[in-house]
């Protein structure tokens, strides 16, 4: 017996209503044939019941109750046990047949963020993997899933896994459904987009909650989920309901990477439909939506004549690049980043010093 059960008696064995009621008429003394006539009933009724080949109905329920003297519940209730019995022996024999898909799944990163609890016996763990997902089989996770990830295009130094994605979109996705949202409003979204950009100087202490409440005044659930071995994704966007969620996976090194995403991301909520899941990765160039967003985190996040006015100004510097950002009010990694992207610096400048690492913790990692 698995552990999941270990306080509750769930037998491998049924309990079949047909024998039990040979018991009563063995008793009595009584046919088959002398019940068929008590009860109005044809022969081959009466022996298909006692055979399993047919049910006990809540009809035939009372008329053993008059002729046998046990209550029709008692009937009643030894059928319905006995169907959910064979439902059950069923279902734990396709378990088995599942438990090839358990090693496809990250498992013990999983469990070590809490996403699911750890199971020694592998049914017990199968079960605690589909209650994750809220599907039924393997079947119907692909279903389910891999219909979202047909959006996605894999990084290209990440080893494909459908299931360590789905696990991270789910996740993500719980933690949505717990946050308080106002209804989805455009433009107070567009309108505290410009305040979050100002947080783009602040550490993760500051800027985190600050994010997160005002995009939820605007219906947009904004989550971060730590991302899992073989993912190679760093943000995704979909709608739940009447909720944008906004999902970043924690993959930055420094800040320039998170706030484009981030920006990216709310670029597909404002300017793309609601059917569609994006999911953000390395190897995306060549999408159109893709190209909208990027066009609008980096107008965002740099004005594009500010940009041109400041690249104009050569050389430089240090110092130049914190006043220019002080002045436009973001980060001055940021500005770092951009001008890297676009082929002004090297990646490996020594102006990379005005880059943040954000170093993650837990509470961070929601």
């Amino acid at each position: 017996m698995s552990s999941m059960h270990k306080n509750q008696f769930i037998p491998d064995y049924t309990v079949v209503p047909g024998d039990v009621l040979q018991e009563y008429l063995d008793d009595l003394g009584m046919t088959q044939a002398e019940l068929s006539i008590r009860a109005g009933l044809a022969k081959k009724t009466i022996n298909e019941i006692i055979k399993a080949k047919s049910p006990i109905t809540p009809e035939t329920a009372l008329k053993l109750e008059r002729i046998l003297g046990r209550p029709a519940h008692f009937w009643s209730q030894l059928e319905r046990q006995y169907q959910d019995d064979l439902a059950r022996l069923a279902d734990a024999a396709r378990m088995q047949s599942h438990l090839a898909w358990l090693p496809k799944l990250p498992v013990n990163d999983m469990a070590k963020l809490g996403w699911i609890a750890r199971h020694k016996d592998k049914l017990d763990q199968l079960e605690a993997i589909l209650r994750f997902f809220g599907v039924s089989s393997p079947a119907q996770w692909a279903e389910l899933w891999c219909a979202h990830l047909a959006f996605y295009r894999q990084t290209q130094h990440c080893q494909k896994s459908a299931e360590a994605i789905s696990a991270w979109l789910r996740q993500g996705e719980l933690r949505a459904q717990q946050m308080e949202c106002a209804p989805y409003d455009q433009k107070h979204f567009q309108s505290v987009l410009a305040e979050i950009r100002g947080l783009t100087r602040d550490d993760p202490e500051v800027f985190v909650p600050k994010l997160t409440a005002l995009c939820a005044s605007a219906g947009v659930a904004v989550v971060f989920v730590p991302e899992l071995p073989k993912m190679g994704v760093w943000g995704a966007t979909r709608w739940i309901g009447g909720k944008a969620v906004l999902q970043l996976s924690l993959r930055y090194k420094s800040n320039d990477h998170l706030w484009f995403t981030f920006f990216h991301e709310a670029g597909h909520i404002l300017k793309h439909g609601r059917k569609d899941i994006f999911i953000e990765g390395k190897d995306l160039d060549g999408e159109n939506a893709e190209k909208e967003a990027d066009a609008y985190a980096r107008d965002m996040l740099i004005p594009p004549a500010r940009m041109r006015q400041f690249l104009a100004e050569k050389p430089w510097s240090h110092a130049s690049i914190q006043a220019f950002a002080k002045d436009i009010g973001i980060a001055p990694g940021i500005v770092v980043g951009r001008m890297q992207h676009d082929k002004h610096l090297p990646y490996n400048t020594h102006l990379n010093k005005l880059k943040i690492s954000y170093r993650w913790k837990p509470e961070n990692a929601q």
